[in-house]
């Protein structure tokens, strides 16, 4: 179980002060400074207090360190005193601060200009101040800030902890979260969809209301206060947990983003096992709140199926030396797949997985014909009553216990894609996979992050322009087998705009949709993209 924070600067989870709020300080200001040069980087974040005055600092510097120096060794010297500054530069320094008058009546012109160059801010000190005070002072309050966060960190993974075991849900977890950082919490797949949300309902619909501009600008490091934590399980990320617009300690907001992350791995893996009722709200018989726990837990993958077989024997499905046929159905009467399965006499378990979708997973003999059996299911079931349109989505029997849980995602998908589709009217008495062709696959492994990242990569320079009819254009072209005249005429537009709009696209994206492979590279892309945000 890991989970990682995306991060830039000082590494792990430095606090650190910005040079501005050094520059604040009562003990500094009695020392009369002055910016001279980089007064619009003076938000750096200084880590470290380091007194310096060799011409090559910089090897003794690991980044976001405020020097202070005297210029003693530099007087006289311009090139010394250039190489200073390119030597802080170099090493990443926060800032440079020079006392004036031992070595430099007045800033010299050589080091405010190679500042000036580098973007390092410069200050000067016009008045005698004993460098020690400020070491000192800041020295003093970095720590205390570290000590604050570090508190912090233990107390929220106490909390969480203590959640998980007492077997709380996963949105307990993130109403905490939130109420520690005193922001919104968002918890996102790798496409920006999201997939749970935490914190004041105003301030979250504020955050959600143009959701994936805001995460793209974010994840861009162009949005302040938010912080981005990782969430990766066996080495594969996931998802994402963000918090939105935190105003405290940026060490703080990053250590209390890592705890959150480690708490939803853990409670990801641990599994949430914990059902009031049915989907509609009904509390259901001890039997069908099994059978809804171990299908849930099978679809997702929370447990691992192995550990779960002792589940499936009390349910009263046969496992020994059996073959295994996921099945989803979506039909408007729930209750309807369970009784055809009695009448019949096959063996296997049914749960309603949300309104209108049902997981039947059969449970056959190895001398049973699967393929037969599971038609014979779908056309009773689609004779009964007001079943017409029930769709009977299904996967290829799975021989190995291990296997199933992919099964029944995959039906699961099949029966989504088939419902969204044009064909859901008159589908086929059992719908598999192939039956849906390429947009039916996309859809399949929508879920998956490396298709997420495809999507994303593909589309990015579409995704992060404002134009949204770009991408309806680019839509409409792909699904009219790239035919311009029709495109133009559906969106009403001449086609020399067409053509300037096409023109656009291929230059956001940096393809040529006039080459086959390119374009079906996008088409692809274009539909994983649509599945998602679907």
């Amino acid at each position: 179980m890991t989970s990682t924070v995306e991060t830039s600067g000082p590494q792990p989870w430095e606090p650190a002060l910005s040079v501005r709020q050094v520059l604040g300080l009562e003990r500094v200001l009695a020392g009369q400074p002055e910016v001279v040069a980089g007064a619009h980087r003076l938000d750096r974040p200084v880590r470290w207090v380091h007194v310096a005055e060799a011409a090559d600092v910089g090897v003794m510097l690991s980044g976001g360190e405020m020097v202070l120096t005297t210029g003693v060794l530099l007087a006289g010297d311009e090139d010394k005193q250039d190489e200073y500054i390119r030597s802080l530069h170099r090493a990443e320094a926060a800032a440079v601060v020079l006392g004036l008058g031992r070595a430099f009546p007045a800033p010299p012109d050589v080091m405010r200009r190679a500042a000036e160059r580098c973007g390092l801010p410069m200050v000067v000190l016009h008045r005698p101040f004993p460098f020690a005070e400020l070491t000192e002072e800041v020295q003093s309050r970095l720590l205390r800030r570290k000590f604050a966060a570090v508190s912090l960190s233990e107390a929220v993974r106490t909390e969480l902890t203590g959640l998980i075991t007492a077997g709380a849900p996963v949105q307990r977890l993130l109403d905490e979260v939130a109420r520690h950082g005193g922001c919104p919490v968002v918890v996102t797949n790798l496409a920006h969809r999201v997939l749970a949300t935490a914190g004041e309902r105003s301030a979250v619909d504020d955050v959600l209301r143009d959701w994936e501009r805001i995460a793209r600008q974010a994840g861009a490091g162009a949005a302040d206060g938010w912080v981005r934590a990782e969430l990766s399980c066996r080495g594969e990320r996931w998802g994402r947990l963000v918090l939105c617009g935190y105003r405290g300690d940026r060490a703080a907001g990053r250590l209390l983003a890592d705890r959150a992350a480690e708490a939803l791995v853990l409670h990801r893996m641990l599994g949430d096992g914990t059902h009031a009722g049915g989907p509609g709200g009904v509390r259901d018989s001890w039997e069908e709140q099994s059978a809804r726990t171990l299908l849930t837990d099978l679809v997702s993958g929370a447990v691992p199926a192995r550990q779960l077989l002792p589940r499936a024997r009390a349910a009263g499905l046969p496992v020994n030396r059996r073959l295994f046929v996921p099945l989803v159905v979506r039909d408007p009467e729930p209750d309807r797949p369970a009784r055809v399965l009695r009448l019949l006499g096959l063996r296997g378990i049914v749960a309603e997985l949300a309104d209108g979708t049902t997981a039947v997973l059969l449970s056959l003999a190895p001398d049973q014909d699967a393929r037969t059996l599971t038609t014979r299911f779908a056309a009773r079931l689609r004779s009964e009553p007001d079943a017409a349109h029930t769709v009977v989505a299904a996967a290829d029997a799975r021989a190995d216990w291990d296997d199933v849980p992919a099964g029944l995602r995959e039906a699961q998908h099949v029966a989504e894609a088939v419902a969204d589709s044009a064909d859901a009217l008159d589908p086929p008495p059992v719908v598999r996979l192939r039956d849906i062709h390429l947009r039916g696959l996309v859809r399949l492994l929508r879920d998956d992050p490396h298709v997420q990242s495809f999507a994303e990569r593909e589309l990015d320079g579409l995704l992060r322009g404002p134009d949204d009819d770009l991408l309806s254009v680019l839509r409409t072209y792909l699904a009219t087998g790239r035919n311009k005249s029709r495109t133009a005429r559906l969106h009403h537009v001449s086609r020399p705009a067409l053509y300037r709009r096409l023109e656009a696209i291929q230059g956001r994206l940096g393809v040529d949709l006039d080459d086959f492979e390119q374009a079906a590279s996008v088409h692809i892309a274009l539909l994983a993209h649509d599945a998602q945000q679907g």
